[in-house]
């Protein structure tokens, strides 16, 4: 026994530095597969409803309203605020589309649409939610522009005095029970905060390889577990489908507490939180993006626009975030690549188990999104084009460029606007 110690010791003094990293990257993997909340199951949907039709509360269907902003979206209004205004809810329900500043129609686009509905539907039984479209101007100073259009439309729709606000973006298509089942789900497990993370468009050959990890890399950030526990671990929401309880919009101050927020959702949630409001968060079955993002530029921009405000514009915090990207994701194919060769058994079984295990937990998203499982192995390729926008985002901020959205640019909590 007294010989057997100093030779595992001599053994591990002769490991390489590359065996030892491949190891912690093993680790890692090893305590997100098991520690961070099981992020990379995809079972979290919405709550059931007593078959999925009843609402199990007194007065019947509650008022909702739906607010839409939207900006520049004439591309994707036809396919999405049809499906909005054909909802089959029982009780009363409109919708608000707030046009922030468009320039390309969305406004009267929306009205011809509403008008397009009514005529192919006729008076019965029903001919669409009504529809109203308002304009609040350009934003005032401190406030993001979807946060400013929202901020006109929720103060439009408290005046009907609705139990319930959907709040979903203008490229959000909902199936015609969506509002239905968001609501049925809210009243029967009391809930003030129900959002779902629609499922994003993947159809080019650049959505299939980004578009699953950015919502697998979101799950691990925010795993939706510790996020819908009774005792919450995590605070977060996905912005494009948003059902919120007025009364709890009213006493967390939203939007107007979020106004500087870029990364808007998150900051909803945390607000709702922090009123003692119950959230839950989940993958959409019937909600979905139609937003097409066909190259590798716009999937680019989408990621890098708000990537540092998600570090909190903190160099520190960017530097521990590009450093543990490249051990968890990097170094294992790395590690098994090199090793080999090398004769490195250490570094090659290491890095070998920790790719294993993270192509494994990618496996549930890329069943999720309908994708081939041999994209699982090149999660780290993903990782790295991540990690490549993050260290972007960054060069944006501290070039003044900030986060970019439709000719508004907000760095820190300034908003500035530049031309497109």
């Amino acid at each position: 026994m007294g010989l057997a110690r100093p030779a595992i010791w001599g053994r591990l003094r002769r490991m390489s530095t590359l065996a030892w990293f491949a190891i912690a990257s093993l680790a890692a993997w090893l305590w997100l597969l098991l520690g961070q909340g099981f992020f990379w199951r995809t079972d979290q949907r919405l709550p059931p409803v007593g078959g999925g039709r009843s609402v199990p509360a007194e007065g019947g269907w509650p008022r909702v309203v739906v607010v839409v902003p939207a900006r520049d979206e004439a591309a994707v209004l036809p396919l999405s605020l049809p499906s909005l205004l054909a909802q089959d809810y029982p009780g009363e329900a409109e919708v608000i589309l707030v046009d922030d500043g468009s320039t390309d129609g969305t406004g009267e686009l929306a009205h011809e649409l509403a008008g397009g509905l009514r005529e192919r539907r006729g008076p019965e039984p029903r001919g669409g939610l009504p529809l109203t479209v308002v304009s609040p101007g350009e934003p005032e100073p401190g406030w993001t522009g979807k946060l400013w259009a929202l901020r006109h439309g929720i103060a439009l729709a408290r005046a009907r005095e609705p139990e319930f606000l959907l709040l979903t973006d203008a490229d959000i298509a909902h199936e015609p029970d969506s509002l239905r089942l968001l609501v049925g789900s809210a009243r029967a497990n009391g809930l003030d905060l129900v959002s779902q993370m629609a499922r994003l468009r993947v159809a080019s050959r650049w959505e299939r390889l980004v578009v699953p990890a950015f919502v697998y890399f979101f799950a691990q950030l925010y795993p939706f577990r510790w996020i819908n526990r009774a005792r919450p671990l995590a605070t977060a929401a996905a912005g494009g489908c948003v059902l919120l309880r007025t009364e709890t919009a009213v006493v967390a101050g939203v939007p107007d507490a979020i106004r500087h927020a870029v990364i808007d959702d998150v900051s909803l949630a945390r607000a709702v939180r922090g009123e003692g409001g119950r959230i839950w968060l989940g993958l959409a079955e019937r909600v979905d993006s139609i937003r097409p993002y066909p190259g590798l530029a716009e999937l680019w921009r989408m990621v890098s626009r708000s990537a540092y405000a998600q570090l909190r514009y903190s160099p520190l915090v960017l530097a521990g975030t590009v450093a543990g990207l490249a051990v968890v994701y990097l170094v294992p194919p790395v590690a098994l690549a090199a090793g080999g060769p090398t004769g490195d058994a250490a570094a090659a079984w290491a890095g070998g188990a920790a790719w294993a295990v993270m192509a494994g937990t990618y496996v549930p998203m890329l069943r999720y999104y309908r994708q081939p499982l041999w994209l699982a192995p090149l999660l780290p390729f993903t990782a790295l084009l991540y990690l490549l926008m993050t260290v972007d985002s960054a060069v944006q901020h501290y070039r003044g460029r900030g986060s970019a959205w439709k000719g508004r640019t907000y760095t820190g909590n300034y908003v500035s606007r530049h031309g497109e």
